[in-house]
């Protein structure tokens, strides 16, 4: 089992970045593919990147390609997400994903052990 613990959530002007990081407590992430996913107020929660195990392979929503990177720090035990040119639409509660296989998937209910998550707010 691991415990996913997010943070770097803040307020943010529009254009402005953010960086957040989810610790793994418990089994090494290693052995999970990882996955960031959103929920703004009245929404579904939605994916926005993913990396498999090991870290060779990325994915992104569309919405976030060419602005968000997702990374893995294996010495660290922890995933990242840097988002850069952000958008009040881009205003949610982020949520890391931990699951047990080797490619992120872009289905929430693929993943098997989720973070509390951390607030985003961008202004206009």
């Amino acid at each position: 089992q691991v415990q996913l613990v997010e943070s770097g959530g803040g307020l943010v002007q529009a254009g402005g970045s953010l960086r957040l990081s989810c610790a793994a407590s418990g089994r090494t992430f290693s052995n999970y593919a990882m996955g960031w996913f959103r929920q703004a107020p009245g929404k579904e929660r939605e994916f926005v990147a993913g990396i498999s195990r090991g870290g060779t392979s990325t994915d992104y929503a569309d919405s976030v390609k060419g602005r968000f990177t997702c990374s893995g720090d294996n010495a660290k035990n922890t995933v990242y997400l840097q988002m850069n040119s952000l958008k009040p639409e881009d205003t949610a509660v982020y949520y890391c994903a931990a699951r047990v296989a080797k490619y992120a998937s872009q289905s929430w209910p693929g993943y098997h052990y989720w973070g509390r998550g951390t607030q985003v707010t961008v202004s206009s």
